[in-house]
């Protein structure tokens, strides 16, 4: 899926959330409706797996430049990454890692562990993704050449993304910054 794509998409479900919930709250204090009465209703679904979390404040004692409840840490400007015991204390890195292009960007922001696959196959882009450990939608950390920009995800040596995926698990938390 395409960078684009996600962004537009997640915009326009938290546009339509904040617009019905603007009309709900309006029609429950007897307000008219700033919008026409032919529109239908807005049903909107958001899932938190997906849409990043909010992110916490960095407290001064970390070593990371995440929040210090962040299990894993994605600086993206100097393209570092650790593991942490999500108490602020580094268990694991820094080490080189790399994101994605202008054009395919990594997601900034933070988020949760989704899945782990150890033998992921992306057939969008017909690559072998080795240790992926996703934590939005398409994008992961995995084995790959940390001097090659991704499609997205945040490459890893492949002894570092062993160690990412072995240590990571579904809903620990992940930031990645700029």
């Amino acid at each position: 899926m395409s960078t684009a794509r996600r962004v537009v998409g997640v915009v326009g479900l938290v546009l339509g959330a904040l617009l019905a919930t603007v009309g709900a709250t309006a029609a429950a204090a007897g307000m008219p409706s700033a919008a026409p009465r032919t529109t239908r209703p807005l049903k909107v679904a958001l899932s938190a797996a997906v849409l990043p979390i909010a992110t916490p404040v960095r407290a001064s004692g970390s070593a990371t430049p995440c929040a210090v409840t962040a299990k894993a840490c994605m600086d993206l400007s100097r393209r570092q990454a650790w593991l942490t015991d999500g108490a602020g204390n580094v268990t694991y890195g820094p080490v080189p890692s790399r994101g994605g292009t202008t054009s395919a960007p990594t997601p900034v922001g933070t988020f949760q562990v989704l899945s782990k696959n150890k033998h992921f196959y992306s057939t969008e882009f017909h690559a072998a993704m080795p240790y992926s450990v996703f934590f939005y939608p398409g994008d992961a950390f995995h084995a790959d050449n940390t001097s090659v920009a991704s499609n997205g995800c945040i490459h890893l040596s492949w002894s570092s993304a062993q160690h990412f995926y072995n240590t990571l698990n579904p809903g620990d938390q992940v930031q990645i910054v700029n």
